[in-house]
């Protein structure tokens, strides 16, 4: 639909360029541009591109001009497997569960009574639980302003001087025994006695 001569806005009407955009659109100079060389790529694809769009296409149109008489014609033989004892006896058994479940009869149920056992701590279970709660509530909110301060007095007791003497005349007792010399004996000879008794002895003996 062409425009009439009525539609076409005034000079007036048209919208205004700012004063200072215009002066500098007036005065741009074009030698303030920089040369600039446009360089045109064409990027070409690689030979690995080339021979898989070859590829590509081939077997396209191997599909597309696919000839089914080329097809060699097979006889399908069907096999029917009969199954064999186990399997049969394995049927049965499923066969008379299912018909079990199937032919189930209610009725044979006996009614029993649900009782719900939610059985209460004892005084002494309660007791424990309100002591062991008690002490984790004292150690979680312990006040130690509340301890008195306690002097710590370090002993450290020496034995007295009899007793540093005992020990020093029983190690002198031991390291003699452990490091005794018997070459330091003197050589003695033994006289073994065996009197015989006298008459009188003898006749007071008898006497007895």
């Amino acid at each position: 639909m062409a425009c009439s001569v009525s539609d076409t806005p005034s000079l007036k009407d048209l919208p205004k360029v700012a004063t200072d955009l215009k002066s500098q659109l007036e005065g741009f100079n074009t030698s303030c541009l920089r040369d600039v060389d446009t360089n045109e790529k064409i990027v070409l694809p690689s030979a690995e591109d080339l021979a898989k769009e070859k590829q590509h296409t081939a077997l396209l149109q191997d599909v597309e001009q696919f000839q089914t008489s080329s097809l060699r014609r097979t006889n399908t033989v069907e096999k029917i497997v009969l199954p064999n004892a186990l399997d049969v006896a394995t049927e049965k058994n499923q066969k008379s569960l299912f018909d079990g479940i199937e032919k189930f009869d209610a009725s044979r149920l006996k009614h029993t009574e649900t009782q719900e056992k939610n059985p209460l701590p004892d005084k002494d279970v309660v007791a424990a639980e309100k002591a062991h709660q008690n002490l984790l509530d004292g150690v979680e909110h312990f006040d130690k302003t509340q301890m008195k301060h306690a002097t710590t007095e370090e002993k450290n007791p020496l034995p007295p001087i009899e007793a540093i003497e005992a020990e020093k005349e029983k190690n002198k007792f031991l390291n003699g025994i452990e490091n005794f010399d018997p070459s330091k004996l003197k050589h003695t000879e033994t006289c073994e006695k065996n009197p015989l008794p006298t008459k009188d002895v003898i006749e007071q003996e008898k006497t007895a």
